[in-house]
């Protein structure tokens, strides 16, 4: 069974859709077969991978709330994707009323699971049900932290949610770690940050090497290509691939 791994913050702007994209490409240069789940009706995973969302008829909206078996589009620079669009949205006010709700997205891929070695979810920038069943049918969630003090601030309410989640409808949700993002060496404040979220937190969960500052993860992003196939020698490569490494071994 795949290694179901949501990647979860409830600001925006932090690099969820980007780090998904790029750690499931690292993934299957190690030889791992990876799906990704675009859960952010924003679609921005979607269309970093070359699919244009308002053109989608199928995404996980119609298996989430319609029962549908998920659409997954194959070999995208050699990974898989369940896409998603608007239309997503209006998944929040369904599921309020929704039978068993909580377990929605965990039906949704149990029956595709086998086909997997890692199944990365791209959350959306909320703290609403989409993340909210997204984390009840993960395995692991990996956080994205931007190296400034107000998104550093803001893990309180993000632990809050994961520990609701492991209170009951997903006991054995792990954290598999933290990625400081956006960061600049040059910046007094981002270093600052950067040692509040390595001292704060590295007793919950591995935090890796901040991801650099850099305009080559957005334009690689519009390019529809993962940042080892737009610049395969830039220094962020390293960091992603030990990123990878780590989740290999959860």
């Amino acid at each position: 069974m795949a290694k179901v791994i949501s990647l979860f913050n409830q600001s925006g702007g932090v690099g969820k859709s980007t780090l998904t994209m790029n750690v499931g490409y690292h993934l299957t240069q190690q030889g791992k077969k990876v799906l990704l789940v675009d859960m952010d009706p924003q679609g921005s995973l979607t269309f970093f991978m070359g699919l244009e969302p308002t053109e989608l008829e199928q995404t996980i909206y119609e298996s989430i709330i319609g029962d549908r078996p998920v659409p997954i589009h194959t070999d995208l620079n050699g990974l898989d994707l369940i896409p998603t669009n608007i239309r997503l949205s209006g998944a929040e006010i369904e599921l309020v009323t929704a039978d068993l709700r909580d377990f929605r997205f965990k039906e949704a891929i149990e029956p595709i699971q086998d086909q997997y070695d890692f199944i990365l979810v791209d959350c959306p920038p909320s703290l609403g049900l989409l993340s909210y069943i997204a984390l009840v049918g993960s395995d692991f969630v990996l956080v994205p932290i931007q190296t400034q003090y107000k998104a550093f601030c803001g893990t309180e309410l993000l632990l809050s949610t994961i520990a609701r989640v492991k209170l009951r409808p997903n006991r054995q949700l792990k954290i598999a770690g933290f990625i400081p993002t956006m960061y600049s060496s040059r910046n007094s404040q981002d270093i600052r940050a950067l040692g509040a979220i390595q001292d704060q937190l590295s007793p919950m969960g591995q935090v890796f090497d901040p991801i650099p500052r850099a305009t080559a993860y957005a334009d690689a992003a519009e390019s529809h290509q993962p940042l080892a196939l737009y610049d395969p020698k830039h220094a962020s490569l390293k960091i992603l691939n030990n990123i990878a490494t780590h989740l290999e071994k959860l």
